[in-house]
């Protein structure tokens, strides 16, 4: 495992500086590829924005976060999602794309939905402060999803199901970095079961 400091991958992050993000990204993925790892995962939803100045460049292959969700989507039954997530996610084409890809409709949170959402994860969650206030905001937004036709939501970033979870939400949940961490147990547990030929 590998990574820059939070702080260093939103000075580019801000600055909209997605390529930046994917030298960090890297970075960590040269390391890690000296240190013998088979696949790459990042955990964090908002920088798979980088993915592609990344994957041309990479040592190793990426298991994409949406990629896995709209998997389980499919899975599940689940036909239309709500997207949560901080904002630069949600306004992003991350999950559009792979969840087209899969037959699997979409809704956004609308604008000043997401401006909250962003300062509740930026300013409260990542610091380790649960308010009520917070669920109860995400309750509403998740609401009106429910309202707009959706059948589940992602849990776009890894702070959200501090929170939120299948009990305190109006719709059923798609927790991205749990389905992540399953899927790269299955990835780790088939290419461990390979034949060593076929890993080189």
């Amino acid at each position: 495992m590998h990574t820059h400091s939070l702080a260093e991958y939103m000075k580019c992050i801000y600055r909209g500086d997605w390529q930046g993000v994917g030298e960090l990204m890297l970075s960590s993925a040269n390391k890690l590829a000296k240190g013998g790892a088979d696949f790459l995962i990042c955990p964090d939803n908002t920088v798979h924005q980088a993915l592609p100045y990344v994957k041309p460049r990479s040592p190793l292959p990426w298991l994409h976060i949406a990629e896995v969700v709209a998997a389980e989507a499919v899975a599940r039954g689940f036909r239309r999602l709500g997207l949560t997530g901080t904002r630069y996610l949600v306004e992003s084409e991350i999950y559009p794309e792979k969840l087209e890809a899969r037959g699997v409709e979409y809704v956004r949170s609308h604008r000043p939905e997401r401006e909250e959402i962003n300062r509740i994860i930026m300013d409260e969650l990542v610091y380790g402060v649960f308010k009520p206030e917070a669920v109860a905001c995400f309750q509403r937004v998740i609401g009106r999803m429910k309202d707009e036709g959706c059948d589940a939501v992602v849990l776009g970033c890894t702070e959200i199901p501090l929170i939120m979870n299948d009990s305190n939400s109006p719709l059923p949940t798609l927790d991205s970095t749990r389905l992540l961490a399953r899927a790269a147990l299955l990835r780790a547990v088939q290419v461990a079961a390979a034949p060593a030929e076929s890993r080189r």
